[in-house]
């Protein structure tokens, strides 16, 4: 993948000491597996701990300043702003660009307290999108998901769920799903989820239009990526057996098809999942 522009709307929290474990008795990888769905509501895995500030060496803050997936977040996330500030723009609107907070371990967000096993979160309330690096590594050794593009695809993601809460979708996504029964409210989630796939897919088509992003093997990454965090294989993986009823993201299939959607026609009308004769 070809890095462009680096985005400066990133805070990093590194430099943060966080207070006491969270409690609950819910193991590490536990968590972890189910937060690896991607943009799993943050607030039934949240708890709070006070945070307080850690002076970093001189050596340290070079270290973070460079790391190289840092790098990678700015340069997707600047990509992403480039993006969706054309679409927007071009239908007469405005794009408020998300923050994408950058930290280690645990982190206070308005929607809670995030942790590292959670995975990448966005937060409706604050409009920020979270991310502990370390899950990357987990992306790639747990679930095979490797490469640039297999990370950008899951920021990607983040900022998908940051368009549809400017363009009003998770208002009312969060407004039928707390009026519907748990099977119906699940597959509203799946919709949610699935066009936040298909936007970053969008996002991948109008870059490379625009900027030649991609590189041989790249799409592959992101579709290779979809597919290992899809709820039939994590629940395999985790529970031994697959209740689609119980699906809160899709199907490994589903993601796939969706984000590939995106892609191929790089078209915001393509990505309506919630009037989809079938997902």
């Amino acid at each position: 993948m070809r890095l462009g522009r680096r985005s400066t709307n990133i805070e990093d929290r590194r430099g943060m000491r966080m207070g006491p474990a969270m409690g609950g008795g819910i193991g590490g990888i536990a968590i972890l597996l189910i937060a690896l769905f991607l943009g799993v509501d943050p607030g039934a895995l949240l708890n709070s701990a006070p945070e307080q500030a850690g002076p970093l060496s001189p050596a340290d803050s070079a270290a973070l300043a460079n790391d190289p997936n840092r790098d990678l977040v700015a340069a997707v996330l600047g990509d992403t702003e480039d993006t969706w500030n054309e679409i927007f723009q071009a239908n007469g609107r405005d794009y408020e660009e998300p923050k994408v907070v950058i930290y280690s371990g645990m982190t206070q967000s308005a929607c809670g307290m995030g942790q590292a096993a959670m995975g990448p979160f966005y937060c409706q309330l604050d409009r920020d999108i979270y991310i502990d690096l370390s899950f990357f590594e987990d992306l790639r050794s747990r679930f095979g998901a490797d490469g640039d593009f297999a990370q950008a695809y899951v920021i990607a993601h983040e900022v998908g769920h940051h368009v549809q809460n400017q363009l009003g979708i998770s208002e009312r996504t969060v407004a039928q799903r707390q009026r519907s029964g748990e099977t119906e409210s699940n597959q509203l989630s799946v919709m949610q989820e699935l066009q936040a796939d298909c936007f970053a897919g969008i996002w991948a088509n109008r870059a490379n239009q625009s900027r030649r992003i991609l590189e041989a093997g790249d799409v592959e990454e992101g579709l290779n990526a979809a597919a290992a965090i899809g709820d039939d294989r994590i629940q395999r993986k985790t529970q031994g057996t697959v209740v689609p009823e119980s699906f809160t993201h899709g199907s490994s299939e589903q993601r796939v098809r969706w984000f590939r959607r995106g892609i191929e026609t790089g078209e915001v009308e393509q990505c309506d999942t919630f009037n989809a004769r079938a997902l």
